[in-house]
């Protein structure tokens, strides 16, 4: 298994305020990205994905899932974090939950991929990102039909974001090994 960038610039898994540090400003990018939107029914476009692809793979498995369970319970505690400034159980039992839900299992698979060295190489950062997507949009879609039908939820949750969703996943797949270049770090 190999280091993550947060591992390697932070030492984070040898201090514990380096952790929650990191944890707390990729929940933080996270509700940043939830107000760079433009409206969509009954799911808005917005840069969340981003950072959920790209904190994940700058800090691994166990932080990325970490920062997005910190970025809910905030958005679930009633802070204005989620898109559209706004918070509270409701919105994680809405239309929308499921994407909110998928973010945590995303954060897994693409953090888990990125310690095993899948973050130091385009097509490999890529990859970990489209299959983050594909959790995103699963478990999304899935919570989404039960508002407006299968059909519906393909149509209006998924179709008109994997072109936005795939250029975020590009950026976020661009930008780790470029960091690991800069580092002086390759594959």
């Amino acid at each position: 298994m190999q280091t993550t960038l947060a591992r390697t610039l932070l030492r984070t898994d040898a201090n514990l305020s380096r952790s929650l540090a990191a944890v707390v400003g990729a929940a933080a990018l996270t509700a940043i990205g939830a107000q760079v939107q433009i409206p969509f029914v009954p799911v808005p476009f917005t840069l969340q994905t981003f950072a959920v692809l790209a904190t994940a793979l700058a800090l691994g498995s166990r932080l990325a899932v970490a920062s997005q369970a910190t970025y809910l319970l905030a958005g679930a505690a009633g802070l204005p974090v989620f898109a559209g400034f706004s918070g509270g159980l409701a919105k994680l039992a809405g239309p929308t939950g499921g994407y909110l839900l998928g973010f945590v299992v995303a954060s897994w698979i693409v953090g888990r991929l990125a310690e095993r060295g899948w973050d130091r190489s385009m097509p490999r950062a890529l990859a970990a990102c489209a299959l983050g997507m594909v959790a995103v949009y699963a478990l999304g879609a899935c919570v989404l039909s039960f508002y407006v039908g299968w059909p519906d939820a393909l149509r209006q949750g998924v179709l008109p974001f994997v072109l936005a969703d795939g250029l975020k996943g590009l950026a976020a797949a661009t930008s780790l090994p470029v960091a690991w270049r800069l580092l002086g770090e390759r594959d």
